[in-house]
């Protein structure tokens, strides 16, 4: 698998602050990108915004508009989940890149740090996806994976899908061993199972339950 540093773009150069807006109108037109990063003698100073963009004078100085510069960017070493997250923190599909000399050297495009997400174990590995509930207050990472292994099973991914009120929901990727197992240990743990899976005796169970029941009243 490729490090996402392998993913560092440098097709089209960033603008410079002595640019007119015109350029950047012009850039934006041909490239479907929400901002680009803009440099002050190969300094990052920001990016500017597609709205923003079209609303400025085509002759002004894009430099002379950096009060309205959006100012996010990661770093070269910084991990792919990490990135990620920026973007969706900016509500951007472009990041620009600085090494830890804060020299500007780059930048990701989303579409590209998506793929690499995909080349991950954890969709790319055949397993199944288990979705658990619990009160934020008593659960444990350690116990969840100890859960997971215990039942001859690997755990290839876990992260917290959703937070409710009081509650954590975690989605789980698991290949080998007997998910009905895994699911029936989870429930002697307290842990609430979300996803439906015809492997689950218990839930099996109830609704043989509920027809007999059914057929019994309808005697």
């Amino acid at each position: 698998m490729n490090s996402l540093i392998d993913f560092l773009n440098n097709d089209i150069k960033p603008l410079k602050s002595e640019e007119k807006i015109i350029d950047a109108q012009e850039l934006f037109s041909e490239f479907p990108y929400t901002h680009f990063p803009v440099t002050e003698d190969s300094i990052y100073i920001g990016c500017i915004t597609k709205d923003d963009s079209e609303t400025l004078s085509s002759n002004a100085s894009i430099g002379d508009n950096r009060h309205d510069f959006k100012r996010f960017y990661v770093r070269s070493e910084m991990i792919w989940l990490d990135v990620l997250e920026e973007f969706a923190k900016n509500e951007t599909n472009i990041l620009p890149v600085l090494n830890d000399q804060n020299k500007y050297i780059g930048y990701y495009e989303l579409e590209d740090v998506i793929k690499f997400f995909h080349e991950t174990p954890f969709l790319k590995e055949t397993g199944n996806l288990l979705i658990i509930r619990k009160e934020a207050n008593n659960f444990s990472m350690s116990q969840i994976a100890q859960i997971v292994e215990s039942n001859n099973a690997k755990l290839l991914g876990l992260f917290i899908s959703k937070i409710d009120n009081n509650f954590i929901e975690f989605t789980l990727k698991i290949n080998l061993g007997g998910l009905n197992d895994i699911i029936q240990t989870f429930r002697r743990y307290e842990y609430e199972i979300i996803s439906e899976h015809q492997e689950d005796t218990y839930l099996k169970n109830l609704k043989d339950r509920s027809d007999y029941l059914d057929k019994y009243l309808n005697i």
